[in-house]
């Protein structure tokens, strides 16, 4: 029997409100990975359910196409589910590798959930088990809706202010149900990213000119939905909200003078969702790290912080001469001690210089070592993307 799941699952969820471009998103996340001419030398993208992914799929084509955006779903709770299948599976390094495939949840919540009451106590009921579905997401995305950015020019604030107070309205009015009568939540999502959909219609913008917009237009508001989510959790310190920053782009659309309806999509031109495995797989192990050396994290809470960080440094330090597992297993639940749990190989592989990455990589492809030459390119990836200037990586 294998020691390890062969199944590593990441979880991440995604919050915007209604048109912020959420359907988009998923579906250009997905679609590429389908066409004919996509090759990965590493591994294959697999939709869980196959009328889910011909959906998605189906939506892409449209874009790709026929110029045609996918319709706006409303009031539509969805999780979508997809598998990283690594190529080598009969050779002998397969044999050796702790999992086989990684999956990722992508949980989508309806923006309209956080702009309009509930109406019924059954939709209040549905929409706090909708949150609490997506509680095993280390990683957040809250979106800015680029186009209500451009349509607010010079006067951002307005916009920005309506949407974190709708969401943090909306949080304050599952606070209750969420937490009953266990108090705080070990298991919560701890990275917050803000990311700005629709990027492409500010063309000459950086990751670091929306960080500013956000900061000298809503850092008060931002900082009340950090306090707001803070209340929420166990060991609040050990969370990130609007400290993390990301640009994405579903492609490159030209709108109609006449209407809003697009006469051209080019869907070659995208924007940061290649760092979406990158991020959901990589950041909670880097910030699990820099938390340990901190503060200290009570197991309860250490358990449910990046959820296999163990079994993924292993993986890209070459683990086995490092003990993880006994390690791990040894540590008191609380105390200076704990932070122990992210060392010898937590640390070490959320610290490894680029060139020492690159080199494990190198050595891995030509190994078929597929698993650590894919761990390690989510590494690069993500490096890559900070250098790139699309991703902003909070550094407490």
């Amino acid at each position: 029997m294998a020691k390890y799941p062969r199944v590593r699952e990441q979880h991440i969820a995604v919050f915007g409100e209604g048109g912020s471009g959420k359907t988009v998103l998923v579906s250009s996340f997905f679609g590429p990975t389908q066409e004919g001419s996509y090759s990965n030398d590493l591994w294959d993208l697999v939709a869980d359910d196959t009328g889910q992914g011909n959906r998605l799929y189906r939506n892409y084509l449209g874009m790709r196409d026929r110029a045609r955006a996918p319709l706006t779903t409303r009031f539509e709770a969805t999780t979508y589910y997809f598998t990283v299948k690594l190529k080598g599976g009969d050779n002998a390094e397969a044999k050796k590798r702790p999992f086989d495939a990684l999956r990722l949840a992508w949980h989508d919540y309806p923006g309209e959930w956080f702009e309009e009451s509930p109406s019924t106590e059954e939709e209040a009921n549905r929409r706090v088990d909708t949150f609490r579905s997506l509680l095993r997401s280390d990683v957040a995305f809250l979106l800015v809706d680029g186009q209500k950015l451009l349509d607010h020019t010079g006067e951002e604030e307005r916009y920005l202010k309506s949407l974190l107070t709708n969401f943090r309205q909306g949080v304050l009015r599952l606070k209750d149900d969420l937490l009953g009568d266990e108090g705080r939540l070990d298991e919560f999502p701890r990275i917050w990213i803000m990311a700005l959909s629709k990027a492409d219609l500010f063309p000459d913008w950086d990751v670091y000119s929306f960080r500013d917009l956000l900061i000298e237009k809503a850092a008060d508001h931002l900082d009340e939905l950090r306090s707001t989510l803070k209340d929420l959790v166990d060991t609040p310190d050990a969370l990130s909200v609007g400290e993390d920053f990301m640009l994405l782009s579903s492609a490159k659309f030209e709108l109609s003078v006449a209407g809003p309806e697009p006469v051209e999509i080019d869907v070659t031109q995208r924007v940061g969702l290649d760092l979406i495995l990158p991020v959901a797989s990589m950041l909670p192990l880097e910030r699990r790290v820099q938390w340990n050396e901190r503060m200290e994290i009570p197991r309860k809470v250490l358990d449910t912080l990046a959820d296999g960080a163990e079994t993924l440094a292993a993986v890209l330090v070459g683990g086995k001469g490092f003990g993880v597992d006994k390690l791990v297993g040894k540590l008191p639940k609380v105390g200076p001690l704990a932070s122990l749990a992210a060392l010898p190989a937590l640390a070490a592989a959320a610290k490894m210089a680029g060139s020492q990455v690159r080199q494990i990589n190198a050595q891995a492809r030509k190994d078929h070592d597929f698993l650590t030459a894919t761990l390690t390119q989510f590494k690069l990836d993500l490096d890559q993307g900070v250098e790139d200037k699309l991703l902003i990586r909070s550094l407490k």
